[in-house]
Parts: C-alpha cells; structure tokens; sequence
C-alpha cells in the first residue's frame, strides 16, 4: 500500500470517528430535552386529574348571510353534549302515594310473616301483559313506610300493594285485563296463604272509562310554529345555539327542552316536519321550520307557563329571524296568543276542578 493510500484510509476513518461521535452527541442532547418534556407534560396531567371537562357547544358567532345561507359549501361546526335525559322524581313524589281507587286497581295481599320480594315470582315475569302500568309498594317492616318494590329489591314488607293503572293516553284498561290482573293477584295470595283485598273488577272497569273521559276531556298539546322569512331555511348549528341560549337541552328525544326546577319538561323545540334532529348530523342539516310545544296537563300552572311560552317563542323567532305562525302558517297577533290562552286556562281549571293538578306526579302519570 502506498504512503497515499494510506493517509487516505487514515482520514476516511478519523471522519467516521467523528461523524459517529457527533451523532451520539445529537441523540444524547434530544433524548434529554425529549425526557424533560414528558416529565413536565406528566406533572401538569397528574395536576389536572381529577379535573373533569364540562361539554359544551361551540359554533360560528355570524350567521350565515341570508341570501347565500343554502349554497355555503362549508358551515360552522357544532360540538354538541351527549343528549342527556332530564327525568328526575323528587322525594316527595312517592309513587305508593298515588294508588287510589280513582286511577287505579289496587289489589292488598297482607302477610303474617314478613315476604320478600321474591315472593311475588309469578308477577314480575307478566307485569307488562295488562296493558297499563303496574306499580308495586311494599310496607316496609322496619319503617312502616309504603315504598316502591322492584324484582330486584331485597327488603321484607309486611303487606304488599298491587296496582294497576286504570288509564293512560292510549286508553282505559279493558275489563279483561283486569280480570286477568284480579285472578293473578288472588293465585298469588292462594300460593303465599296470604290475605288479599280484591276490589270488584266491573266497579273499576266503570271507573276507568270515567277517568279515561274525563283525562281526553282536558287534554291540551300547544304548538307554535317558528318559520323562516321568505325561501330561508333554519340551518341546524344555528338552532342549537340559539336554543342553547335559552336554556334549551338537547335530548334523547330528538329535540331540545327546557326544565324546570324538578328537572321535568315544561317546553320542546322540534323539527316542525315531526323528523327528529340527530346530534351527530345536526350541524349538517337545514330545516324548513321548528314548533315550540307545551304539554299541558304535564305541566305546573299551565296559563303562567303559556305566558312564558309566548315569550320564549317571539324571543326565538327574533334570534332566528323568522315569525310566529298557527298551523295554517299565519302570523300569529295578540288576538291568537289570547284565545290559545283561554283555552290553556279553561282545561287548567277543569283539572283543577277534578281534583287533578296540572304537573303533579299524577297528571304525569295519566297523561303518559
């Protein structure tokens, strides 16, 4: 090998050497920054921990521009909460308390030594065959409280109440089914040597055609139409912002609510073609118009919560740019408002009349 070659090969190799060490250099240096930066990401993460993120919605704050709003190839995005349920039963709403003879069949089985739950085992698998709720209680033998009885519930009552709910929206009980319930009710009391009350099935037959009359007598669903000007359509973002605005849930349902203090439905706000909004689509989609609704047996003081409708409708209809409309798509006046409201008051006091009050956990129940 010539002397040449050979300072060649010595060079070549001093530059590797130092190619390699400066490489190793580089990674030592990026390894320790790298470990740095995920020691401190750690820290913040374990002082954030217990944190727990509240959703919300976030859109656009500028509505789309009137005239372009339906050929606007891309639209504001909406992050929406999971639809929540807002179903709520305060302590004072005690359904053992609503068993009467007026809305419902009450069979009593009373026991000499205290029964479980577990001994009503040929009731629990054909609890929905009767076509109408059946409501367990129990008389708790540690309190002497009636309380709801579950097939799961693991107390001892010294008396049971069996009752079947006399009428609903869809209708009275039939005499059959009531029959059926009785006959049950008494193989059960046969099976546990318990003593039964039956009360006379054609009597509660009667009473449930009564009370069926009487619930479509004041029955009352309020819809006010919020529609567009002109060839506008609502687009979906900006429904929930502005129903969000106003205390408006979206739920499960399809459509957004607003609660009251007991967490139960006082107004909706849905689609006006009766096509539920979904919430993962709801910042694609543009509507043709939205109906404001009040169930009005199922809520607490009916003609104030109208009056308050009527705000919240005209207040939605001013953020959407649209108007009040009746279901002929005419703009409804003061006139309108105040014969929808005579009617609210009218039914409120039939109700009341009838010893049934609007909202309570009776009238939610019959007018289920």
């Amino acid at each position: 090998m010539s002397e040449l070659q050979s300072s060649l090969l010595i060079i070549g190799l001093a530059v590797v050497l130092v190619v390699y060490l400066y490489n190793w250099w580089q990674q030592r240096k990026y390894s320790r920054k790298f470990t740095e930066a995920f020691e401190q990401a750690n820290a913040q993460e374990d002082a954030l921990y217990s944190k727990v993120a509240e959703p919300s919605i976030v859109v656009s704050e500028d509505l789309p521009d009137e005239k372009t709003e339906q050929s606007l190839p891309a639209e504001p995005q909406i992050v929406e909460p999971p639809p929540v349920e807002t179903h709520h039963i305060s302590p004072s709403e005690n359904i053992c308390n609503l068993l009467e003879p007026a809305t419902d069949y009450v069979a009593v089985l009373t026991f000499k030594v205290p029964a479980g739950a577990d001994s009503l085992a040929l009731l629990w698998p054909k609890r929905f065959d009767f076509g109408k709720n059946v409501t367990v209680c129990g008389l708790n033998e540690t309190t002497g409280v009636w309380e709801k009885v579950t097939a799961e519930s693991r107390l001892f009552y010294a008396a049971f109440k069996l009752g079947l709910q006399l009428a609903d929206r869809s209708g009275p009980v039939s005499e059959i089914n009531l029959n059926d319930f009785r006959d049950l009710v008494r193989d059960i009391a046969s099976h546990l040597k318990a003593k039964a009350d039956l009360p006379d099935v054609a009597a509660a037959a009667k009473r449930a055609l009564v009370l069926d009359n009487f619930c479509a007598g004041v029955d009352q669903l309020i819809g006010l139409n919020i529609l567009p000007s002109g060839e506008r359509t609502f687009f979906g973002g900006e429904i929930a912002r502005v129903a969000e605005r106003h205390g408006m849930v979206f739920q499960t349902d399809g459509s957004f609510h607003l609660a009251d203090e007991h967490g139960h439905t006082v107004f909706s706000l849905g689609n006006l073609e009766n096509l539920p909004f979904q919430h993962h689509t709801l910042s694609q989609m543009w509507v043709n118009g939205l109906t404001l609704l009040m169930d009005v047996p199922r809520v607490e003081e009916p003609t104030q919560r109208f009056d308050e409708m009527a705000v919240l409708a005209r207040q939605l209809a001013m953020d959407l740019r649209a108007a009040v409309v009746d279901d002929q798509r005419v703009a409804l006046g003061e006139a309108g408002f105040s014969q929808i409201r005579a009617q609210v008051a009218n039914n409120e006091s039939r109700m009341l009349a009838g010893l049934l009050i609007p909202g309570s956990a009776q009238a939610r129940r019959l007018f289920s």
